[in-house]
């Protein structure tokens, strides 16, 4: 794993190119992720929720590599071969309600909403590569949260508040565990002009959001 420069020159071009890689290595363990979990799907339509999904993640990663290519990015990865393995085992895991929770509210919705945020900053050519992939994502997301409500409507009471009490936690357990990966994502974000405190309160909101809907 890269040690992340803190040289002012060049300094939006460099940040930015580190934040593709990150986005595309994101983009492509959520397509390891969703293939693995098809053959353990709990019905057919969920199996092939996630096998779409594996092919729109690989679309954008092919999307991001050619953007990347163009706009001179040092595509070498910011997470780690270990770290990528322990991320994978992590979703493994997980049975079928945790896997929803902690894919499509914890990575996909709060990180996606992350990016939205950025892109007004970003040059026309990085907008557009990510045009599609956070098109997409809405889609993912719509899917996660309403399975999980499908399966939480399906628990005992006491089984189903206990679960949605939970969600705080795993979020904060999961946020606490990116950032100890030590990709220097906050410096990252300053460095292609976001206030990162302002884009802290937005996916703040949006996990308030969703909880609200999954509660709902």
């Amino acid at each position: 794993m890269r040690t992340l420069s803190l040289t002012p020159v060049g300094s939006y071009r460099e940040a930015m190119g580190h934040l593709l890689v990150l986005y595309t290595q994101v983009d492509r363990l959520i397509m390891e992720i969703c293939a693995e979990r098809i053959a353990t799907a709990p019905d057919e339509p969920a199996g092939l929720a996630l096998a779409k999904q594996v092919g729109d993640e690989s679309r954008h990663v092919c999307i991001q590599r050619q953007w990347m290519e163009r706009f001179g990015s040092d595509t070498t990865p910011l997470i780690s071969t270990a770290q990528e393995e322990m991320i994978r085992q992590h979703f493994r895991e997980l049975s079928w309600l945790e896997f929803l929770a902690d894919l499509y509210l914890c990575v996909e919705a709060l990180g996606s909403e992350a990016v939205e945020e950025i892109v007004p900053l970003a040059d026309p050519g990085t907008r557009e590569s990510l045009h599609i992939p956070l098109r997409d994502e809405q889609d993912h997301v719509a899917f996660g949260l309403s399975r999980l409500r499908h399966e939480l409507a399906r628990l005992a009471p006491q089984e189903r508040h206990a679960f949605i009490a939970s969600l705080p936690a795993r979020i904060e357990r999961l946020t606490v565990a990116f950032h100890g990966l030590g990709l220097g994502v906050a410096d990252l974000f300053a460095r292609v002009g976001a206030d990162y405190a302002a884009l802290s309160q937005a996916v703040a909101r949006r996990r308030d959001e969703i909880l609200d809907q999954v509660a709902a």
